[in-house]
């Protein structure tokens, strides 16, 4: 039997997903650059990102024309809205959640940290070239050992020593870090015990980092293993106002609010390839989409994409209006993840022996799926940090 060549995919153009049309609520400026995004992303990512994915290889010549895109930091830098914010994001993981996974490392963990918790001082030294791409970065909390644990489990540590800090210690799972050039890295002070942030040079000595190999999930992102031995950073490298985990949390809950606007874009990637093949895939010398339990999934599909887009349309108005709380974040990420996870499972069935193949995308948002929903809190941490807030009760230990 003849396999038909997968259609070609393009982001250009609202998602027939959109069903409430949220994007209406965006300004007219918004709405053209958000068109202008899609412009992009059709023409520069969508082309190669299954073959980078494949090969595991991260698209480096693509830099440059991300930097005159200028998305970078689009609400503090550039006065947009949460909406606006939350919309790009999406759509870059609609057309593919690494190079998605990539700006939120470099834009939202990264930058965020600088922006939130540096000295206006230090903010005017670093920032520039980070918004430029000039200089990339990465973020490192998590350890071989702490993952949800952290905030209590963090070993790293920092000692300082006259006009520099010593930090000693492992990171793991950090996005970009084979090619970064700064790495904001949270270590414990040896002598307060406090958790502190430091800037640092992936060119100092002691730094090394190895490249995480073997992943069934965003390839194309370069996640390491980060070893630090004896590395010296100078004293005003370090983040003035990241002086404990309450300080990480002010970038942990926003970022978080990024993730569930990928599992929104993950799912109207889905839910645009199976919608795109059940129409043109014929069986029994009918469209799939002439059967009732096709129709079915899809209508999951949809359902599942639309009750997250207004999810995060709501705390994206609570954000404009400085009313966002951590509880908010983290019933967003929980909830936004399953419901792409069951699509994006839907969606692989849907397509059948064909959505096993990277050829026709779907079996790369399938697994790409599994890595939004595991990181910036995994479901069930998400889950018990919005279960303390509805009882009063924290069933972490």
């Amino acid at each position: 039997m003849t396999v038909p060549a997968p259609a070609p995919f393009t982001s250009v153009g609202q998602s027939p997903a959109d069903l409430l049309d949220f994007e209406s609520l965006l300004s007219e400026k918004e709405r053209s650059r958000l068109d202008e995004v899609r412009v992009w992303l059709a023409r520069e990512v969508e082309p190669i990102a299954v073959d980078c994915w494949n090969r595991a290889e991260f698209p480096h010549t693509l830099v440059p024309s991300l930097a005159e895109l200028d998305v970078v930091s689009p609400v503090r830098r550039q006065g947009h809205s949460h909406l606006l914010a939350g919309l790009i994001h999406a759509e870059f993981t609609r057309a593919d959640a690494s190079i998605a996974t990539f700006m939120g490392v470099h834009d939202g963990l990264f930058t965020g940290s600088l922006e939130l918790l540096a000295s206006e001082e230090q903010k005017a030294a670093w920032l520039p070239d980070v918004y430029a791409l000039e200089k990339i970065g990465a973020f490192g909390l998590t350890e071989p050992a702490s993952g949800s644990d952290v905030a209590g489990g963090l070993r790293t540590t920092a000692r300082r020593e006259g006009g520099s800090w010593v930090l000693n210690g492992a990171k793991r799972w950090i996005g970009n870090a084979t090619f970064s050039d700064w790495v904001v890295v949270y270590a414990r002070d040896e002598a307060d015990g406090s958790v502190k942030g430091f800037l640092v040079d992936t060119a100092l000595p002691g730094y090394r980092a190895a490249r995480i190999e073997n992943k069934i999930s965003l390839r194309t992102v370069q996640n390491a293993d980060i070893t630090l031995d004896g590395v010296r950073v100078p004293a005003d490298f370090k983040l003035a106002h990241a002086n404990s985990f309450k300080d990480v949390n002010r970038v942990l809950r926003s970022t978080r609010l990024s993730v569930a606007w990928q599992a929104v874009g993950q799912q109207l990637a889905a839910y645009d390839i199976a919608r795109g093949y059940a129409l043109e895939r014929e069986q029994f010398g009918r469209p799939l989409a002439s059967f009732q339990l096709v129709q079915s999934q899809l209508v999951t599909m949809l359902g599942n994409a639309v009750s997250s887009m207004g999810m995060m349309v709501r705390l994206a108005q609570l954000e404009d209006q400085g009313l966002g709380r951590d509880e908010q974040s983290a019933l967003a990420k929980a909830f936004t993840t399953a419901r792409m996870r069951e699509s994006a499972a839907l969606g692989r069935s849907l397509l059948g022996g064909n959505g096993i193949v990277t050829d026709h995308r779907m079996a790369k948002v399938f697994a790409d799926a599994e890595a939004i929903y595991s990181y910036e809190g995994t479901h069930e941490i998400n889950t018990l940090v919005t279960g303390r807030a509805a009882t009063g009760i924290s069933a972490i230990v």
